[in-house]
């Protein structure tokens, strides 16, 4: 049974009149009466008795009416939920970000698209930076971001800027009244840090700040990639951390002062990844919001999306 031959029935059934019943319809009567003499045949009994004079329904034929009204409701209502999810999907915009690493040139954007755009809605998710690229290439996310280098080869790759780090001391420490750190005052001190995966990029490169400052911290890594734990290990004793800048700008623990270091040789280049020709509308919008944002030059440039290679 076909919800076409639901439809004949109906329109048949309620005009009592086959030729009307096909110009409701537009169609040619004959396909009309063939529609409805199939469904009979289907379900064993007579709908309709019809001469050339009139057509009336049967007991079965109104027994059937109604649970065909039924059905084509239900299949009215089916087809307007698919369509709205549809119209939803192309309306969600899915970021994610590291948790130690969000410039706030981000969540400026995300205000700016809230307002120019309200349909729009915007999730965010934070994650290990591997997992957030591929979750980028496999259609998860529609924008990732993350700190370079990192494996981006063949996705579009816009610049948000470059974070220095901030050295994370208990307010109590005799160095916390200082206006900024030296590297070398960190020496032979516990150094807190978060799981490599979760941002290796900036892992790395405080390794290898620390091995050219001719330094050697015992590193705390803690099992969980979360930046509250790495403020609450700072803040019980376990040592003194080194985050990006924007950690100190989202974040103001009791017990903790932020302080820049001396010499800031200790940076990470932030950027948001996208998938190649995506053509998906609130992710264009994104993009263009964060270069109002002020991060970037006051004009986009599409030449800075730019495919690059791991």
């Amino acid at each position: 049974m076909e919800l076409r031959h639901l439809r004949y029935f109906v329109a048949v059934a309620e005009e009592l009149h086959f030729r009307r019943a096909a110009e409701r319809l537009h169609v040619a009567q004959p396909a009309v009466s063939e529609q409805v003499r199939k469904l009979e045949q289907e379900l064993g009994v007579r709908l309709f008795d019809r001469n050339q004079r009139r057509v009336e329904l049967t007991d079965a034929g109104s027994a059937m009416l109604t649970e065909a009204r039924h059905v084509l409701r239900q299949a009215q209502v089916a087809q307007q939920a698919a369509r709205s999810a549809s119209d939803r999907t192309t309306q969600r915009l899915r970021i994610g970000y590291l948790g130690d690493a969000l410039p706030n040139a981000v969540p400026r954007a995300l205000r700016s698209l809230a307002t120019a755009t309200p349909r729009v809605q915007a999730s965010l998710e934070t994650g290990p930076a591997v997992s957030l690229i591929e979750a980028v290439r496999d259609g998860r996310l529609d924008a990732a971001v993350v700190c370079l280098p990192a494996p981006i080869a063949g996705l579009h790759v816009l610049p948000l800027g470059v974070q220095h780090a901030v050295a994370a001391l208990p307010a109590g420490d005799a160095r916390a009244v200082r206006a900024e750190i030296d590297l070398e005052q960190m020496a032979p001190e516990h150094l807190v840090v978060l799981p490599r995966p979760a941002n290796p990029a900036f892992y790395d490169a405080v390794v290898a700040t620390c091995r050219a400052a001719g330094i050697s911290p015992t590193l705390v890594e803690l099992a969980e990639p979360h930046v509250d734990q790495a403020l609450l290990a700072v803040s019980s004793g376990a040592g003194m951390a080194l985050l990006p800048e924007s950690v100190a700008e989202r974040y103001t623990p009791p017990g903790i002062r932020f302080l820049p270091l001396a010499a800031p040789q200790l940076r990470c280049e932030t950027a948001v990844v996208t998938r190649p020709n995506a053509g998906h509308g609130p992710t264009d919008t994104f993009l263009h919001a964060l270069t109002r944002a002020g991060r970037l030059n006051a004009v986009p440039d599409p030449a800075r999306l730019v495919s690059v290679a791991a």
